[in-house]
């Protein structure tokens, strides 16, 4: 499966901007596309099947929540290590590799007849999953032309809109005619397409710069304690501050380390690019922000205004499909207008949708929701495609796969924030009060991603 054959030759000069032969780019750009919505699907799914996974194996439903956890925490801290691995060994080769991780992973989850044996195939997920988010826009980077670029960042924002607004439903119909074991064994065709299809990926030069074990242990410890750290802060403040300790003193000795190197582990070096800096942080701001209202919304909706499950999941689904749609149309724009206007007016306007969402006037009815829903999406289409696009193309074509790690980084950081802020709000105020104020909260911190994001006018390369 790793190996080079005639059909996928390597790419010579991984500066090379020309993408591969135009006959093998389609089937290239669904490897990519279907591996990354195989993570995605997996994701929304396991949480619809929560409820069921607490009834089946016997457990409370908080030990239940750790399937998420585990997951989450497995991806934070392996996205970095992979852009290591991926840049030494070759992006497709790690890429595949994260590819069978998960689908075997996927089969060992299926098979958990105990809690603690879930979690751990969970855990191998999250390995392989991180591969695939750390890699894949890397690998699409040399698939096409530097000019369509930003198009085929849109398709792989399409790709992962499209399949978080439809897990919630596909989970829910599997589970309405069969156990929840059955949500992981649907990811063994899907992962075996995706490895067939990885053959015409284009294959890059590896980096003769030794693996640093140390560093990589030191980002898994990092990131590992940071969302431990963010689990127990509310619950169990000691444990919690404790564990964030040992993430700070985790970042300052891994910075230290990798300070003098010319290819860090953490991308000290492409952080100094103002364009790279500006965009890595407006994403996490804005990550914070959107994570923030995706929570809030549902409980609004079921708690402040007495509506179904089912009614909550239509509602909602405004936002991920026009997010979907905006995501082609952004990525035309990103190829043609400064970036920086760009996520300075998307995330703007999703901190309209927010904020609007906080503070109508329902009277009970909550179809305007809808439409503030969906200017949400609008308003975070936006601003990730160009965003994105801006952190790629700041960074050498030999550094993608470390672009690659800090955009997902950068992503879960923020998602990690926005649940973290939620959890506070539910635990100091009462559910009437928390869902709209994390909405105002959400709104405030697109405001200051638009701010961000301005702040520099990102020339694209």
């Amino acid at each position: 499966m790793m190996g080079s054959s005639p059909a996928s030759q390597a790419v010579a000069n991984p500066d090379a901007i020309a993408g591969i032969p135009r006959h093998r780019r389609p089937i290239a750009v669904v490897a990519v596309l279907s591996a990354m919505a195989l993570v995605v699907l997996d994701a929304g799914m396991a949480n619809v099947a929560l409820p069921n996974i607490a009834k089946a194996l016997a457990v409370t439903p908080a030990s239940a929540v750790l399937v998420i956890t585990s997951y989450q925490a497995a991806l934070v801290m392996a996205l970095l290590p992979c852009s290591a691995l991926g840049q030494r060994l070759g992006y497709r080769r790690v890429f595949v590799a994260g590819v069978t991780l998960f689908t075997a992973a996927s089969v060992l989850c299926s098979l958990a007849l105990t809690l603690p044996l879930l979690l751990a195939a969970r855990f191998l997920q999250g390995l392989g999953g991180a591969a695939v988010m750390a890699l894949g826009v890397a690998l699409l980077r040399f698939t096409v032309p530097h000019d369509q670029l930003g198009r085929v960042i849109s398709w792989n924002a399409l790709t992962v809109a499209l399949s978080t607004a439809v897990a919630p439903t596909v989970g829910a119909l599997i589970l309405s005619h069969a156990s929840w074991p059955s949500l992981f064994v649907i990811n063994f065709p899907v992962g075996c397409v995706a490895l067939v299809a990885s053959q015409l990926l284009p294959s890059t030069r590896p980096s003769s710069q030794p693996l640093d074990v140390p560093s990589m242990a030191l980002t898994s410890l990092m990131f590992g304690a940071m969302v431990l750290g963010a689990e127990f802060a509310i619950e169990r403040p000691v444990l919690g501050w404790a564990t964030i300790a040992v993430a700070s003193m985790s970042l300052l000795a891994l910075v230290r380390r990798e300070r003098p190197k010319v290819a860090p582990l953490i991308p000290i070096d492409l952080l100094r690019s103002k364009s790279f800096r500006t965009s890595v942080i407006a994403s996490v701001i804005c990550f914070t922000g959107q994570t923030a209202g995706v929570v809030a919304l549902p409980f609004y909706l079921q708690y402040g205004l007495q509506q179904s499950t089912l009614a909550t999941g239509l509602y909602m689904t405004a936002w991920p499909l026009s997010v979907a749609a905006t995501a082609t149309v952004s990525g035309r724009l990103a190829d043609r207008l400064p970036a920086a206007w760009l996520c300075a007016g998307g995330a703007t306007l999703l901190a309209i949708g927010l904020a609007i969402a906080a503070l109508w006037p329902l009277k009970g009815n909550p179809a305007p929701l809808v439409l503030f829903a969906a200017i949400c999406g609008v308003g975070f289409g936006l601003f990730n495609v160009p965003n994105n696009r801006t952190m790629f193309l700041t960074a050498p074509p030999e550094r993608s796969a470390a672009a690659g790690g800090m955009q997902g980084t950068a992503r879960l950081t923020g998602q990690t924030a926005g649940a973290v802020l939620m959890t506070a709000l539910f635990t100091l105020t009462t559910l009437n009060f928390a869902p709209r104020i994390g909405l105002i909260v959400g709104a405030l911190f697109a405001l200051i991603a638009a701010m961000v994001s301005i702040s520099h006018r990102a020339i694209d390369g």
